[in-house]
């Protein structure tokens, strides 16, 4: 019993998945600062309805960054909690040129790819070590997000 963790999941197992859960938390920290950044300068014609969004978005990003670090939790596993780290682990970086409404959307659909591909990633991951936690987690956020992409290319094609 000493080998596996106090969820009853081999601790060697898990530490691939713990790894590429921490680099989804990093994704998370970095994409909802740039959604609040978007939410700040939004200008123009349709400031109204992305404003709005874009906090809808952040709001919901908030929570899966506790989710998943609190997963990493449960797993055994300590969370990274600083920005200078999820600089270096994240593949979503920091956005900082001006945008207009389309442009923030365009770079929203990037980071999303990158999330997806992530979390199908510890899809695959979870699912071989039997951690259906982790496996339903994803699964959630991943059909939910799908949703999103398909709702936000459909406002830039207006």
């Amino acid at each position: 019993m000493k080998h596996l963790n106090q969820i009853g999941l081999a601790k060697e197992q898990t530490s691939d998945l713990i790894k590429n859960l921490d680099e989804l938390l990093a994704n998370y920290s970095i994409f909802y600062q740039n959604v609040r950044g978007f939410h700040w300068k939004i200008t123009g014609s349709n400031f109204f309805e992305l404003h709005a969004k874009f906090e809808e978005l952040y709001n919901d990003l908030f929570i899966k960054i506790d989710d998943v670090a609190e997963r990493i939790l449960t797993l055994g596993g300590k969370p990274t909690h600083n920005f200078s780290e999820y600089l270096k682990q994240a593949t979503i970086k920091e956005y900082t040129a001006s945008f207009n409404g389309n442009t923030a959307m365009n770079e929203i659909l990037n980071s999303f790819r990158v999330l997806l591909t992530k979390q199908r990633t510890i899809l695959e991951v979870a699912a071989l070590i039997g951690d259906e936690g982790s496996s339903a987690l994803m699964s959630d956020y991943i059909r939910e997000q799908e949703k999103l992409v398909w709702m936000y290319t459909s406002f830039l094609k207006k």
